[in-house]
């Protein structure tokens, strides 16, 4: 959330200062009305419907799947244009026309990762592991089918939120003896016991993390890059000159660093676009108009690079942005350097 909320404040920041936003020849205030929803349908409920009291038309966020599942039927009914994060398999859909996805999830990701999981190491089967709610379910499923997509036999194991003991789920991986392992969307802290048990009973395997970034608290968890040893995940962005000078940009402005998660940039290119469809739909408060000029811009971003409009394969619905992100790999214990994925295309 933190990011997510940096990221907003610095855009309205900057879209006041450069003047981004101009409706009828006059330069708008841009604020940022923040409400924490607790990461729950119900907190992101309430705070759409606080919002639609306050007039408010144009919302960045949620950050995860049990808030967007809350916040889209309340978008829907008080014609509100949403820009949101989920890795859920209905995040968007025809059924919302005014709510776009930040970026791909695993569909969108998972097969370069794959591939490049495949080109360093032979394998033929996966064990995929992660919690049993939407949230791991969800994922685990997509990535599943993209591993069998790519030829290798994927296996899933789902485990309840909370658990501590990850003995009897390791014992119950291993029986089938995998040739790799995906945690998918388990968390940072699970994901680490996973990999320091799965390391102490003998296997040798790769691991991915499909599910997202994390790898540093995965390795401080599990204890060090060298007991993850051959090790592959999804990072937002590939750090470049560009992105470094909007680091700078964030500084200068705000006053202080950006925020940690790496998560920030996706947030931001996200407002950005955001502030470019009501500035190109001239209105603050028709959402649909916006949504319209929203479909038609192009995926850019000055810092972070070119993209595309993809989602209809997946979701039955183009509004969902892809962009250049970063495959993380560590090899023999070693953290190498980031590799630069190009943004997905459909079709």
């Amino acid at each position: 959330g933190l990011a997510l909320r940096g990221a907003l404040e610095f855009a309205a920041k900057e879209a006041m200062e450069e003047k981004r936003l101009v409706i009828g020849g006059k330069a708008c205030t841009v604020s940022v009305m923040a409400i924490d929803s607790k990461y729950t349908a119900e907190g992101a409920a309430s705070a759409m419907n606080a919002f639609a009291a306050a007039g408010i038309k144009v919302i960045v966020g949620p950050v995860g799947s049990p808030e967007v599942t809350g916040m889209k039927p309340v978008a829907k009914r008080n014609r509100m244009v949403a820009m949101v994060n989920s890795f859920a398999k209905n995040s968007i859909g025809p059924e919302w026309p005014t709510v776009f996805h930040i970026g791909p999830g695993p569909s969108g990701w998972a097969g370069p990762i794959i591939d490049e999981g495949l080109k360093r190491f032979k394998f033929k089967s996966v064990a995929i592991v992660a919690p049993n709610d939407q949230g791991g379910t969800d994922i685990a499923s997509v990535n599943a089918q993209i591993f069998r997509e790519k030829g290798v036999t994927p296996t899933e194991e789902y485990y309840q939120r909370g658990t501590t003991n990850f003995a009897p789920i390791v014992t119950r991986m291993l029986s089938g003896k995998p040739e790799a392992v995906d945690l998918a969307s388990s968390p940072a802290g699970d994901a680490g016991i996973i990999v320091k048990q799965l390391r102490q009973a003998g296997f040798e395997g790769p691991i991915f993390r499909l599910g997202g970034p994390g790898t540093e608290e995965i390795g401080r968890v599990a204890g060090g890059y060298d007991v993850l040893k051959d090790f592959l995940w999804y990072e937002p962005v590939s750090m470049d000159d560009n992105l470094r000078a909007l680091e700078k940009k964030h500084e200068k402005l705000m006053g202080a660093p950006r925020p940690e998660n790496a998560d920030y940039f996706r947030w931001l290119f996200s407002a950005r676009m955001t502030i470019k469809a009501v500035q190109a739909a001239q209105s603050l408060d028709d959402a649909d108009k916006i949504a319209a000029a929203m479909r038609k811009l192009p995926v850019e971003d000055e810092h972070i690079g070119k993209g595309h409009w993809i989602g209809q394969k997946f979701f039955g619905i183009n509004q969902e942005m892809s962009y250049p992100f970063a495959i993380g790999v560590i090899q023999g214990g070693k953290q190498q350097p980031y590799l630069r994925a190009e943004a997905v295309k459909e079709g």
